[in-house]
C-alpha cells in the first residue's frame, strides 16, 4: 500500500521580492531600475520613503529605490537557481523568519550568470525576499469570508530549510 501525500501540505514559493535600495532619486535610480530589469526580466516599481531622515537626506515621499516581483513559477526557479548559485548554494539558518520566508542578500549583480560589469552602470547589491506557504492561505488575503491560517497549516522555520535543500540542493550553515 502506497502513502499518499496530501497536496494541501506540500511547500510552494508565493513570491520573490528583490529590492534594491538607494537613497536617492536621479541616475543611480534609473541605473538600479536597469540592473533589476535586467536579472529579474520584471518591470521595477519605485519605492518611495516613508518617513524624513535629516541625516540620510531622505524626504517623507521621495524615490529612494526600487522593487520587483515575481509571482511566475518558471521566472522564480530559474531566478533563485542562480541567486543561489551567487551565494555558492550556503544560506545561513537565521536568514529563515518565524513564517518560514527567507531573505538574504547578493552583494554585485555581475555574480548573476550572463551579467557583466559596465563601468556606465557600477555595482549595485540586492536584498532578496523568497515568502513560502502551503495552499489555501489565500483564505487570509481574500476580501469575502477572511479568515485565519491554522497554525497547523502555518510553515515553520525547520519545514522551510529541509524543503529548500530538497528543492534548490543548498546547504544551511547552523549557528
Amino acid at each position: 500500500m502506497s502513502e499518499t501525500v496530501n497536496p494541501m501540505a506540500q511547500l510552494r514559493v508565493a513570491k520573490v521580492c528583490v529590492n534594491i535600495g538607494v537613497g536617492e532619486g536621479g541616475e543611480r535610480l534609473l541605473n538600479a531600475e536597469n540592473v533589476l530589469q535586467l536579472v529579474t526580466g520584471v518591470k521595477p516599481q519605485r519605492t518611495l520613503g516613508r518617513i524624513q531622515n535629516r541625516d540620510l537626506k531622505v524626504r517623507l515621499g521621495m524615490p529612494i529605490g526600487c522593487k520587483a516581483t515575481m509571482r511566475n513559477k518558471e521566472v522564480i526557479n530559474k531566478f533563485l537557481t542562480d541567486a543561489f548559485n551567487c551565494r555558492d548554494n550556503t544560506i545561513p539558518s537565521w536568514n529563515f523568519d518565524s513564517q518560514g520566508n527567507l531573505s538574504f542578500g547578493v552583494r554585485d549583480y555581475t555574480d548573476f550568470p550572463g551579467q557583466k560589469y559596465d563601468p556606465e552602470i557600477g555595482i549595485y547589491g540586492m536584498d532578496i525576499t523568497v515568502v513560502v506557504e502551503r495552499p489555501g492561505h489565500r483564505v487570509s488575503r481574500r476580501r469575502r469570508a477572511k479568515s485565519k491560517v491554522g497554525d497547523h497549516h502555518r510553515v515553520t522555520p525547520d519545514e522551510s530549510r529541509e524543503w529548500f535543500v530538497e528543492q534548490y540542493n543548498i546547504s544551511i550553515l547552523e549557528e
